[in-house]
């Protein structure tokens, strides 16, 4: 794949470069930043990115910017976790279903976690034959603030974390909602985001109380993004998960 990429034509650079709808619904910007090292290759400020179809997770700096992710987290309810009594991952549908009403990417014919590679990946290239599979790609891990050389051969380098954890939803509510209801925030852009494997592990289902990423420069945007999912879905966050939120943007 490295020699493929160093025998590029100049019409094929070109059209690397070029902003164009890619498959899979996304946009090519995400793709088209390979090299680049401005503020944009970090992403995209969940502030700006209600949906959850924009690529990565940005910092969140300004004074301004961090009293409005103030006064939305400060609209999250709050509640004591329920039972964890008859979760299962089988509960929110097969793994990356492209079978989804109601959220950005579904009934695309492409699998939600090509959806989101491709989202946030660079360069990306894509199984021969296929217009989703992606097989290689260059992407910026908000969660540690590391850009990763990624090929499916190393499949678990990067994982598709879920903000807002399956468990952790059931716990506050999920069990009682429609399946199809938990088959959309398990594939729902907004509560997803592609990034190290080892912080996706040692994450499990915590809280932002219990866990964050390692990069401080993205807590509050992940706090941000934490209170989205809670306010789309009406999921109440835990207590202690909520004071730390408002903590991590200066509340």
């Amino acid at each position: 794949m490295r020699a493929r990429r160093t025998t590029l034509t100049a019409t094929a650079l070109l059209l690397l470069l070029t902003p164009a709808l890619g498959a899979c619904g996304t946009t090519g910007t995400s793709q088209d930043r390979a090299g680049s090292s401005d503020a944009a290759d970090l992403g995209t400020s969940p502030l700006q990115n209600p949906d959850g179809t924009k690529p990565g997770l940005a910092p969140i700096t300004s004074d301004a910017d961090r009293k409005a992710a103030r006064e939305l987290i400060a609209k999250v309810t709050t509640a004591e976790p329920g039972s964890q009594a008859g979760y299962d991952r089988d509960q929110f549908g097969p793994p990356w279903t492209d079978n989804v009403d109601g959220v950005a990417f579904g009934h695309n014919d492409c699998g939600t976690r090509d959806d989101l590679l491709a989202r946030d990946g660079r360069a990306v290239v894509r199984k021969d034959g296929s217009a989703c599979v992606v097989s290689g790609m260059t992407i910026y891990d908000p969660y540690t603030g590391q850009t990763v050389q990624w090929t499916k051969q190393q499949a678990t380098k990067i994982q598709i974390d879920h903000v807002m954890p399956l468990s952790y939803d059931w716990k506050q509510g999920a069990a009682a909602w429609p399946k199809a209801k938990r088959v959309q925030i398990a594939n729902d852009p907004l509560n997803l985001i592609p990034a190290d494997g080892s912080q996706n592990a040692s994450k499990g289902d915590s809280g932002p109380s219990a866990w964050l990423p390692a990069n401080e420069a993205v807590r509050c945007s992940y706090a941000v993004r934490f209170a989205q999912v809670s306010l789309k879905y009406q999921l109440p966050v835990v207590p202690a998960d909520k004071k730390t939120m408002l903590g991590l943007c200066g509340g």
